[in-house]
């Protein structure tokens, strides 16, 4: 149980709100070139804003020491794009800046502050209570009414600016992270079935985790291996790909050993040939050429039963959708799901680029990648955790 936005009256109120807007940026130019985290937390920002909050956004880009770990300024105008709201960015976390821009706020302001992993304590390996002490959160909980979590995607981490500040204040789920643990919930809880999960993408030990786990839950009626990772399960069967076997590594046995009829896997693949895209069966391989995609007759297969289910979840595309070459798999599969009667729900980076590709909508996109992948573990998410310790501690 939390608090969500329904539950305050923020009018002339002081909000923070944390976001999960890290986004893949070109590596020469340091633009951002999607904007799909902005887009999913913006209801809620507008929301506070509209109902009269000052808004004040916390949020990271990247990690110290890598190429993309750059200060907020474009997030903050692409932002503001998005909401057709001003959007002030205040180069500063917790300094003296960021605390003269926070108390010059009127209501329906937003400002949007420093990248906070350049505070060294947002990485600290510390418990949520200690976290709460540091000087970020005390800092700016002093000049708060509210704190808001709309950060989903970054739900399964315990850092400062995540779960810090329920210890202190009033704290709720904005309108992302409400939508995200429902719709989960409903899927990874009580779906309706049958059900189908798709699994592709290259990490071929992560998929065997989540199918293993998927099992011990008793709700998958079927689930089809796609990408690299259907291949290595084809591979552990004692398929011999040739070339693409470099390309697989993994715990075969322990993926062997999962094999049985819910398990639906690619019977045939796709590999390019003199810049011409050459479909061969199981039966024709090894082949001297990479794997990149899966078959006609494997999209057939993976077709009839994506008519016969009631939910369906899709973490990893069929293939090498970047290239036209190798798009067909990942095209009919996600266009077959798109115009089907089930609920549809993808996950992870590769699927939503895919869609956003092909111009495809599922019935809801998960924001979360690692967040989602601990939900359907049945992990932890530290994040909630602190919203459900708020919700306790300020409950009336």
């Amino acid at each position: 149980m939390f608090f969500t936005l329904d539950d305050f009256d923020v009018n002339e109120k002081t909000v923070l709100v944390r976001v999960d807007i890290n986004s893949p940026l070109d590596p020469k130019t340091l633009e951002i070139i999607d904007t799909t985290r902005m887009e999913a937390c913006a209801p809620t920002i507008k929301e506070l804003s509209d109902r009269g909050a000052k808004v004040v956004v916390l949020a990271h880009q990247g990690r110290p020491g890598e190429w993309d770990f750059v200060p907020l300024d474009k997030h903050a105008k692409a932002m503001g794009n998005i909401l057709g709201k001003s959007v002030r960015y205040v180069d500063d976390i917790f300094g003296q800046r960021a605390k003269e821009a926070i108390n010059a706020m009127m209501p329906g302001d937003i400002i949007l502050l420093g990248n906070v992993r350049g505070y060294k304590e947002e990485t600290a390996k510390k418990s949520a209570e200690e976290l709460s002490k540091c000087d970020m959160v005390k800092e700016l909980s002093a000049l708060a009414d509210y704190f808001v979590n709309d950060a989903f995607a970054a739900a399964h981490r315990s850092q400062a600016s995540l779960v810090g500040f329920p210890y202190v204040l009033p704290s709720m789920a904005g309108r992302l992270m409400e939508r995200e643990l429902k719709t989960l919930s409903k899927v990874f809880e009580k779906p309706e079935r049958p059900t189908l999960f798709f699994f592709g993408g290259a990490k071929f030990d992560d998929a065997i985790t989540m199918i293993e786990k998927l099992k011990e839950m008793g709700i998958a009626d079927h689930i089809a291996m796609v990408g690299l990772a259907g291949e290595a399960f084809v591979a552990a069967k004692g398929v011999n790909f040739g070339k693409t076997m470099e390309l697989l590594k993994g715990d075969f046995e322990r993926a062997k050993k999962l094999i049985d009829e819910s398990i639906l896997l690619p019977v045939d693949f796709a590999y390019a040939k003199e810049g011409k895209r050459v479909e061969v069966s199981i039966d024709a391989l090894p082949v001297n050429e990479v794997v990149y995609d899966i078959g006609q007759k494997s999209i057939e297969l993976f077709n009839s039963h994506i008519k016969e289910a009631k939910t369906i979840v899709v973490s990893g595309p069929a293939g090498k959708f970047e290239d036209d070459l190798f798009i067909k798999g990942t095209k009919e599969l996600f266009e077959a799901i798109a115009k089907s009667k089930a609920f549809s729900l993808a996950g992870g980076g590769h699927t939503t680029a895919a869609l956003k590709k092909l111009g495809l909508e599922f019935s809801y996109v998960s924001t979360g990648g690692g967040a989602l992948e601990a939900f359907m573990l049945g992990e932890e998410l530290p994040a909630v955790k602190a919203l459900e310790a708020s919700y306790k501690r300020f409950k009336k």
